[in-house]
């Protein structure tokens, strides 16, 4: 499991968001995304995620063309965004188990998940009235109860305190010891030995 992306360029409202983009993550992998507001970092996940087209450039999965050949790509991501698309008339677990059925995930994913954030308390609680950090631990609880090998988070630590930071922290480095791969962006830091970065504030995203 590879992703590649190659000579990516992002134009929003006429206007060159970042050019020439390159970079790959392999199994056991995390790549922090950076720069400042506007630089493309949600952009750029949208466009892997398959929600927004580049300019230029592609984007491989195992060596094959996400844009020719979309069904590889399927069920092998997860994208978490801003939004938390949630049912509101559905509690915390009916919302995780219906992501664990659309993926196969099965009922011990969906226990397992609840337990990785602290959620069974919550269990039965509709997710209309869960404060911002409960529907998003809620929402990266799909991580667990739907498994992918690819996780596409865009400001997974918004909202949370310190200790469901560092719980989510355990979870993103479970994932990869396991030889799962992570891309995110996020304005806060990440405490995962050997992290990547992307730097979008670069004239064409260098790797550093």
């Amino acid at each position: 499991m590879t992703l590649h992306v190659k000579n990516l360029s992002c134009i929003r409202q006429d206007r060159l968001i970042f050019r020439e983009l390159g970079f790959s993550l392999s199994p056991g992998s995390v790549m922090w995304i950076k720069g400042k507001n506007g630089a493309g970092k949600s952009s750029l996940l949208r466009m892997i995620a398959g929600l927004l087209r580049p300019v230029e450039g592609d984007i491989f999965w195992n060596d094959q063309n996400v844009r020719e050949e979309p069904d590889s790509f399927v069920g092998q991501f997860h994208f978490l965004g801003h939004q938390e698309p949630l049912k509101p008339v559905f509690t915390v677990y009916e919302n995780l188990d219906f992501w664990s059925r659309f993926h196969a995930g099965g009922r011990a994913a969906v226990d397992a998940a609840m337990d990785a954030f602290d959620l069974q308390r919550l269990r039965d609680t509709p997710a209309r009235i869960l404060s911002a950090g409960q529907k998003k631990r809620t929402n990266l609880a799909r991580l667990i109860a739907s498994p992918a090998p690819l996780w596409l988070l865009d400001e997974p630590l918004s909202s949370l305190d310190v200790h469901y930071i560092e719980l989510f922290t355990h979870v993103l480095e479970a994932h990869v010891s396991a030889g799962g791969m992570a891309l995110l962006a996020t304005h806060q830091e990440i405490g995962i030995p050997s992290l990547e970065t992307l730097n979008l504030d670069a004239a064409k995203g260098a790797v550093s």
